[in-house]
């Protein structure tokens, strides 16, 4: 069994004893006083003195005793406290570190399972046509698991899908340009081409429609100037006009002058046609073969001398053609 360790005098318990020595030495120099005739003032102050410090010696020990008692009750009782809270600390460490060790072990278990996920998910935007999702989910791979050649691989794959997919839409909008242009309505093919460009900005195959539409147009146009040069040199006047009517739309005010002085010789030529025309209907008293070119004549060419001539001689057609005919 361990011996108990002493308990150390502290600088308080000294007090006592020296006052009590202090005491009876006055108690013993009043005594000396008196004895030589003095005053007992010095005698009384020294019993008194002793007895005070007789008196509250014991009861300041007893309160010395009673504080230590309660510092090591409250010592006993803290104790088990303490040693509990080092052991829960511990323990709280020890599932802190179990905690993460069970994150990085999660996270190696299921971390082909996000990666499926995201190869799914993949697969569902190209197929919705969210080809900018699926780049995302693609950079998400090379990101959080250092995939880079899957990354790439993938990105391959939804580069193909909306190729293969503008590619389909694509086909479809030409056949419709197609259409357009063999009915020479170019402005609506041109809009169809930029409503492709707007859909898909940045796509190729897209991208260099109007370039061909108008190229395709300018074409039509120098068809249609060889035809005319072709007419005009028949002396083919009904074609020329026709082909005229088809050639304004294209023609450049530039282009459209150096065509000026044969436009005006075909136009000369049908007005001279038509005057020989009426002029035989008259004679031959066909009055409504003779309005019918009258009124194309008015209709075609409303500023010329001829049609001044016919306006003025419709009126007497008119009546003629009324009148029945005479055996």
């Amino acid at each position: 069994m361990d011996s108990q360790k002493p308990p150390e005098s502290s600088p308080a318990s000294l007090v006592y004893p020296l006052a009590l020595l202090i005491a009876i030495a006055l108690f013993v120099a009043g005594i000396v006083v008196i004895a030589r005739g003095g005053g007992f003032a010095l005698f009384a102050a020294g019993g008194v003195s002793v007895v005070a410090v007789l008196i509250v010696w014991p009861i300041a020990s007893i309160l010395t005793s009673e504080q230590a008692d309660r510092k090591a009750r409250t010592e006993h009782l803290i104790k088990p406290v303490s040693d509990r809270m080092d052991q829960v600390l511990v323990m709280l460490n020890l599932i802190s570190e179990q905690q993460l060790l069970s994150d990085r072990a999660k996270a190696v278990a299921f971390r082909e399972k996000d990666r499926d996920a995201l190869r799914r998910a993949i697969s569902e935007e190209i197929m919705r046509g969210d080809y900018d999702a699926a780049y995302v989910l693609a950079d998400d791979i090379e990101r959080s698991f250092g995939y880079k050649a899957e990354a790439d691989r993938l990105r391959d794959q939804i580069k193909a899908g909306k190729f293969e997919a503008i590619g389909k839409v694509v086909a479809e909008s030409v056949k419709i340009i197609d259409r357009y242009a063999q009915t020479e309505q170019w402005p609506a093919a041109m809009a169809e081409a930029q409503n492709l460009v707007k859909q898909f900005p940045g796509a190729e195959q897209v991208a260099k429609l109007p370039a061909e539409i108008e190229a395709r147009k300018n074409a039509h146009k120098q068809i249609l100037i060889g035809n005319w040069n072709d007419a005009v040199a028949r002396h083919d006047v009904d074609g020329s006009i026709a082909i005229l009517r088809k050639l304004d739309i294209y023609l450049t005010p530039q282009e459209a002058e150096t065509l000026e002085e044969s436009v005006r010789g075909v136009f000369k030529e049908k007005i001279n046609q038509l005057r020989t025309q009426f002029s035989l209907a008259v004679q031959d008293h066909h009055w409504a073969e003779a309005i019918r070119i009258g009124d194309q004549i008015m209709h075609d060419f409303p500023n010329s001398k001829i049609a001044q001539e016919v306006r003025e001689s419709m009126d007497g057609l008119r009546k003629r053609a009324s009148e029945p005919a005479v055996a």
